[in-house]
């Protein structure tokens, strides 16, 4: 039997080592020009070759000049983005990143298809409904068995890579975010606040949020 040779072995081993190891598993598919009440942005589309869910980021100006760029990665929320929920502050938060960006005429809204902190929207309605009979968000999640947040910002790595961000003036409440993105490899430049959305509806959400998830929100 002919034995490898010892050389080329090591050598084949570590370039898919290196292969598997700098391989994103996030695609880009396409961009189109995208024109917003908030501007003219370019959207980007990307697939999750582990899952086949799609993502999006909205590009607006020269994001990959080596300097910070404003940034939001925003986790899809049917209910507050599209429908108008009160029950959550998220379609403001949306709105006023995107308004933000426009400001600055130069950022990177991603928009990570994980709904419901990455439970899906069929079980973040069942959470929905144990919220009605009087649990919290948290609650709710671990009651259904859950995990409290399921989310993969490893997804928004990618994705900056892609765009060649280097660094990013995050548009987020969430401290522990932030941590979990630096453990991702994301360098960030600064937090920038995002209290909005507050009304009667979901101050009890948000007290929860401050609470147990330690969100800097003053309610």
């Amino acid at each position: 039997m002919t034995r490898p040779h010892p050389i080329l072995s090591t050598q084949y081993t570590y370039i898919s080592y290196y292969y598997i190891m700098n391989t994103s598993p996030i695609e880009h598919i396409t961009s189109c020009r995208l024109p917003t009440e908030h501007g003219v942005f370019q959207m980007h589309g990307f697939i999750d070759q582990r899952t086949g869910q799609e993502h999006v980021a909205l590009v607006m100006g020269d994001v990959a000049d080596g300097e910070p760029v404003l940034s939001r990665i925003h986790s899809e929320c049917l209910t507050g983005d599209a429908l108008f929920s009160q029950k959550c502050d998220c379609g403001p938060q949306l709105q006023a990143a995107l308004a933000a960006i426009q400001a600055e005429g130069r950022g990177v809204l991603v928009y990570l298809r994980q709904e419901g902190r990455g439970i899906g929207l069929i079980n973040k309605i069942r959470a929905y409904a144990l919220q009605d009979q009087g649990m919290d968000t948290v609650e709710a999640n671990l009651a259904l068995g859950l995990p409290v947040d399921a989310r993969d910002f490893s997804i928004a790595k990618h994705i900056y890579d892609y765009l060649n961000v280097q660094a990013v003036k995050l548009l987020t409440n969430n401290p522990e975010k932030l941590q979990t993105l630096r453990d991702c490899g994301i360098r960030i430049a600064e937090r920038v606040p995002l209290v909005v959305g507050i009304n009667p509806e979901n101050q009890g959400y948000l007290h929860t949020k401050a609470e147990k998830l330690n969100h800097l929100i003053r309610d």
